[in-house]
């Protein structure tokens, strides 16, 4: 018994001084941390973890770079318009009386966008290549029993006709609309072929307008 004591004072005494040992029984798996913290700062607080460095973060390897979506929506979440459209109308009133055979010259214009219609001509000079619309109403001035008629013309020809007859010495409206393909340069105007046109100072009672549809 004194031997065994002997032996075991020695071994506890040695254990006590150095680190600890541990036996596992079983299986065990061992984890490293090779950024675990170091050894006591300069102040002798334990020195803190230093993070991953930014190159080194990885996703999942299934995660390949793929090409950029399409573009998101515009302010206000719309989506921009796919193509540039112009701004292109106008409308104009017929401020002194016309007869005869003459173009009618709408002076009173309300209207211009895009600035392709001359009130002094009375002419729409078309400043895009596109389809566009066209409508006019005119006021024949009644009385002594005659008719009129208006046309719609593109440079020089006839695409649109209105007549207006004064059968029961009364007012009577001629009115028609179009829709045509200009290319640059082209002219529209409205041309009185007989009759008598109602002027209207600022009534606007004669009326020319028109607009672009789209371009080519």
């Amino acid at each position: 018994m004194v031997l065994l004591l002997l032996v075991a004072i020695p071994l506890l005494v040695h254990s006590s001084r150095g680190p600890a040992h541990y036996e596992m029984l079983g299986r065990c798996r061992m984890v490293c941390d090779p950024h675990g913290p170091r050894g006591p700062g300069p102040d002798g607080a334990p020195a803190s973890v230093s993070p991953l460095p930014a190159g080194r973060l990885r996703g999942p390897r299934d995660h390949q770079a793929r090409p950029p979506g399409p573009p998101g929506p515009g302010p206000g979440g719309v989506a921009p318009a796919a193509g540039y459209v112009p701004r292109i109308a106008f409308y104009a009133g017929l401020r002194r009386p016309h007869e005869g055979y003459e173009v009618l010259r709408f002076d009173d214009v309300v209207t211009n966008v895009g600035n392709a219609y001359e009130a002094a001509s009375g002419k729409f000079t078309c400043p895009m290549p596109g389809v566009y619309f066209f409508a006019y109403h005119v006021l024949m001035r009644g009385g002594d029993g005659t008719s009129m008629w208006a046309d719609l013309m593109k440079n020089g020809q006839v695409r649109a006709s209105a007549i207006a007859q004064d059968a029961d010495q009364n007012y009577d409206y001629a009115s028609n609309s179009v829709i045509l393909h200009l290319d640059v340069g082209d002219e529209v105007f409205i041309k009185l072929d007989g009759g008598k046109v109602h002027g209207g100072n600022t009534n606007k009672y004669s009326t020319f307008s028109g607009f672009i549809i789209y371009p080519d």
